[in-house]
């Protein structure tokens, strides 16, 4: 991803580590578009070279903004979709590590044995926990009584 660093007028940009990038994603990118990402990559560079509006960027979020602002997203496809892609990893991974810490909370020694279920249960309110929190205990109550009849009253 230090590839795709566009500042001090693009002196980090490097091809190679862009097309290595996008080799690491099968799914995301097809061969016909591994084949055409290094000439695409190419023509970029020497398109936002001369453009004053690539010269005062810095970083690859501000990139992605004024790609979108000059229409190069468009004429630029594969490059843009490397771009989105390289934004999104970050935000994905520290949601994957964010959930393997609050398991780690959650199955302890003491709770090792239980269910897939109750596990499940247990981390998705353990880590939606923001959303948990505007919850109130009548709306549980509300929930619970409409799912079928109770003998008693509560």
């Amino acid at each position: 991803m230090s590839g795709l660093n566009p500042c001090n007028g693009f002196s980090k940009f490097d091809i190679s580590k862009i097309v290595a990038f996008s080799e690491m994603y099968p799914d995301d990118f097809n061969m016909n578009d591994s084949g055409c990402i290094l000439g695409e990559l190419k023509i970029f560079y020497h398109s936002v070279k001369e453009d004053d509006r690539f010269l005062n960027l810095d970083g690859i979020c501000h990139l992605a903004q004024v790609m979108v602002e000059t229409g190069k997203n468009l004429s630029f496809p594969l490059f843009y979709r490397i771009l989105k892609l390289a934004l999104v990893l970050p935000v994905s991974t520290a949601t994957v590590e964010r959930c393997f810490s609050k398991m780690k909370l959650i199955k302890t020694d003491l709770r090792n044995r239980m269910g897939d279920g109750y596990l499940n249960n247990a981390m998705v309110c353990a880590v939606e926990g923001e959303t948990f929190d505007e919850v109130t205990n009548e709306d549980v109550m509300v929930r619970f009584l409409a799912m079928k009849g109770r003998r008693g009253e509560f």
